[in-house]
């Protein structure tokens, strides 16, 4: 080979390197399934014939504010607090999570709650299959805290435990879930 054929040869490799590579872009992230018509969201476990679907109990928020909670801003009005459910070994079950006592949403495998709280401490529950877990988060207006409800499915039993997080480490896998729900709790 000449010298004056190399560059032209480097040139071939590379292009045919990015074509090659290029139909697997799309593959890095799965895209998120459509809102059901009724406005609910089912996560999709498996696919064969007869996949698993975990769906939640009511309509999720719409892309509009779907988008601006995963831009993962503070409220400087409200301490708020992020539920991240997305994990690979996560259960297929729906997990209502309370703030305080009170029921707030349901979570489902690869999902992101968002909730506006009063400044102060306040204990978030998950509560599954008879069983309970509690955490406790605290902050002033303005601060942002990142909370994930990390499952584990296997045939033997289901369990599930809370973890802090930053947002910052979490941001991938956030982008990547479906928000089910976008809670003003202040009132």
């Amino acid at each position: 080979m000449s010298e004056s054929d190399r560059p032209h040869r480097r040139t071939l490799l590379l292009g045919l390197a990015v074509v090659g590579l290029a139909p697997l872009a799309g593959c890095m992230t799965k895209p998120l399934r459509s809102v059901n018509t009724d406005g609910t969201y089912c996560h999709r476990i498996g696919k064969s014939y007869r996949p698993t679907l975990t769906c939640t109990p009511t309509a999720v928020p719409t892309d509009a504010v779907e988008a601006e909670a995963k831009r993962f801003e503070a409220d400087p009005a409200a301490l708020t607090v992020y539920v991240l459910r997305s994990r690979w070994g996560d259960a297929s079950v729906v997990v209502p999570v309370a703030v305080d006592g009170a029921t707030t949403a349901a979570t489902i495998p690869v999902s992101l709650v968002r909730l506006r709280l009063k400044p102060g401490a306040h204990r978030v529950s998950a509560q599954w299959e008879g069983r309970s877990i509690d955490m406790s988060v605290e902050g002033r207006a303005g601060d942002l805290r990142v909370v994930e409800l990390i499952g584990s499915g296997w045939a033997w039993g289901t369990s599930f435990t809370w973890q802090m997080a930053q947002a910052e480490s979490v941001k991938t896998r956030a982008q990547a879930s479906k928000l089910v729900a976008d809670l003003d709790l202040r009132g």
